[in-house]
């Protein structure tokens, strides 16, 4: 019979490297009914307590790459007030390493790839989602994972791709003023269609940059101030409305938007 274990990945980083180590060490233990929570981008006390109160809930082990001696120290002392059994899983490694070089460490590990299942996966991904860019194809939109809605300029295509490599399948929709947007849209249920949102200031100005990059000059509703609040406004409105999830994109960059989005996944996985 097997063994349901909570195991919480920490990192102030991406998560890739805690995630990599956790899934090739429990893939060993054959009982080991093993559900993942991900607390990458680890930085804030906010972090701290939301991942107190789960191990509160839902006891297990944590598994952590913090390289933050702060941060490190603040899990340590949850761990340890909790009775959790908190691994700093590249603690030794880095130390050794260090004490080696007779030098402080720097930049954590990178990770090796290879041609495994993993591989194959995120190819099919890939293709999925180049298929599937900027509205290009609204049919099996029930295949994907992630959908994006959002304005022109919003980071879709870029989030999208980045995912797509890590294995997921996503597909982006503009949402364009006065357009309907695919009727398929809203009859899915496998997806989960998140609305992504800029600061309306950092949306002209990087439109603007566009159309230089692009000698056009006559796109003037493209740039409009006016233009452009109704549509960012129109679009919020129909992500209330529907109850989709909405990232602010302005200050993230696209590893940290793709982070939260793999939360989002993991929340909407385990409802």
């Amino acid at each position: 019979m097997s063994r349901k274990i909570h195991v919480y990945l920490v990192s102030d980083s991406t998560g890739e490297t805690v995630a990599g180590i956790a899934k090739s060490v429990i893939a060993l233990f054959e009982d080991a009914s093993v559900i993942n929570h991900h607390y990458p981008m680890f930085r804030n006390k906010s972090q701290l307590e939301e991942l107190k109160e789960e191990l509160i809930k839902k006891p297990g082990i944590v598994l952590g790459t913090i390289l933050n001696n702060e941060m490190n120290d603040n899990v340590t002392n949850i761990c340890e007030e909790l009775n959790i059994l908190y691994i700093p899983v590249l603690d030794q490694v880095i130390v050794k390493i260090s004490n080696y070089l007779n030098e402080p460490y720097g930049d954590s590990p990178g990770k090796q790839h290879e041609l495994n299942e993993d591989y194959y996966l995120r190819i099919n991904a890939l293709s999925f989602t180049l298929a599937h860019d900027d509205g290009q194809n609204t049919k099996n939109l029930d295949e994907a994972d992630v959908i994006f809605v959002g304005v022109s300029r919003s980071s879709k295509s870029p989030t999208s791709i980045y995912l797509a490599n890590k294995g997921i399948k996503c597909a982006n929709v503009p949402f364009v003023k006065n357009r309907d947007l695919p009727k398929e849209l809203y009859n899915l249920k496998k997806p989960l269609i998140i609305g992504l949102v800029v600061d309306l200031e950092r949306l002209l100005e990087i439109r603007k940059s566009r159309l230089v990059s692009m000698n056009d000059i006559n796109n003037e509703n493209y740039v409009n101030y006016e233009e452009v609040y109704d549509e960012t406004a129109e679009a919020k409105k129909i992500f209330r409305r529907n109850s989709w999830p909405i990232i602010d994109v302005t200050k993230r960059s696209i590893e940290e938007t793709a982070a939260l989005v793999l939360r989002l996944l993991e929340k909407k996985e385990e409802s």
